[in-house]
């Protein structure tokens, strides 16, 4: 594979330390407009840009979260500190699920943690998931690095020619196929969650 194996571990390393998530405290104790969240959002996320140019989260999009019910209206047109702590879960998950899924999934947690009198509250429901995050960082490095061994062991009788790309195509594929399945378990566990009965 044209990529050795320190590169990759490098590559790994650097790739993950660069993830990270928007902490409670960074965000202004004051509602912001929507060009000033966008704002916030856009220098807070960008180290997850695929390209510079990419946009992490515009006008439209949060219109469309709110229209969707993923995100609870504004207020005044302003957005209140749990507002982006919402912004940053949808920002997460749409990546991997649908509108409705995500819509399945923090319905529950908007309607009973947000702007709430109870013990728990929004941030500290974020604060307790976005922790988890770092406890996870060693094995998700280990097993990156046990998928790109299998990989290199893969088309040993593929010519010089072909062999770098097929072991990297093997490497992708087993990349994937982890967030299929992983893929496909989310959406179980999402439909399971109880439908909200109508209102009539």
């Amino acid at each position: 594979m044209t990529i050795n194996t320190e590169d990759m571990i490098n590559s790994i390393l650097s790739s993950i330390q660069r993830i990270d998530y928007i902490k409670p405290d960074d965000i202004p104790n004051i509602d912001l407009y929507m060009d000033q969240v966008t704002t916030f959002m856009d220098k807070h996320l960008k180290s997850s840009k695929r390209h510079p140019e990419d946009k992490i989260l515009t006008k439209t999009m949060i219109n469309n979260y709110t229209k969707n019910n993923l995100l609870p209206p504004p207020k005044k047109k302003k957005y209140s500190k749990e507002h982006l702590l919402v912004m940053v879960f949808i920002y997460y998950f749409k990546g991997i699920l649908s509108i409705t899924d995500i819509q399945a999934l923090l319905t529950p947690i908007t309607e009973n943690f947000f702007q709430t009198d109870k013990r728990l509250n929004m941030e500290e429901l974020y604060n307790e998931v976005f922790s988890l995050e770092k406890s996870q960082i060693e094995s998700i490095k280990q097993d990156i690095l046990n998928k790109y061994n299998i990989s290199t062991s893969t088309f040993e009788n593929a010519g010089e020619d072909d062999k770098d790309f097929l072991q990297l195509f093997s490497f992708i594929c087993l990349l994937s196929f982890d967030v299929y399945v992983k893929k496909q378990l989310i959406e179980k566990l999402v439909d399971e969650i109880p439908a909200k009965p109508q209102k009539e």
